[in-house]
């Protein structure tokens, strides 16, 4: 009960969140969109392996409600860019993130990391999280 509580509030706390940043893009206009420059890092080991497995297609990061610690990043090959995307690209490797995400993601760096128990896209070294789980799926965000 408690848990299913903890989630619905942090849901409804990225819903404002994403809200609130919507709405002041839409008071600064298109014109005014944030630059990709910096905002997102694309470590070596990331953009090989997307050189390799995403020829062609895009890797979307995003920032969802759930996870041990209240939000967790999901990691999605896609075909396209949705219009609203922030596109970054290095070397030809390409990733795109929704406006809302990337303002819980600004400054971190997304890698590819190869284990022996898993292969896995992460974002490390997130200076709008606090905190993360032990996995680094999820964090809780810095307010």
């Amino acid at each position: 009960m408690l848990t299913q509580r903890l989630r619905s509030c942090h849901s409804a706390v990225l819903w404002a969140v994403r809200g609130a940043r919507v709405a002041a893009a839409c008071r600064r206009g298109a014109a005014s969109q944030p630059s990709a420059d910096g905002a997102l890092r694309l470590s070596d080991s990331c953009v090989e392996k997307l050189r390799r497995v995403g020829v062609g297609r895009v890797l979307r990061v995003s920032v969802e409600g759930g996870g041990c610690s209240g939000f967790q990043y999901r990691f999605q090959l896609e075909d396209q860019p949705a219009p609203d995307d922030v596109l970054f690209e290095r070397d030809g490797a390409r990733v795109v993130v929704d406006s809302a995400s990337l303002d819980l993601l600004r400054g971190a760096t997304l890698d590819y990391q190869e284990e022996l128990i898993r292969s896995a896209f992460r974002i490390v070294d997130n200076p709008q999280a606090e905190r993360g789980c032990s996995c680094g799926a999820s964090f809780t965000i810095k307010l």
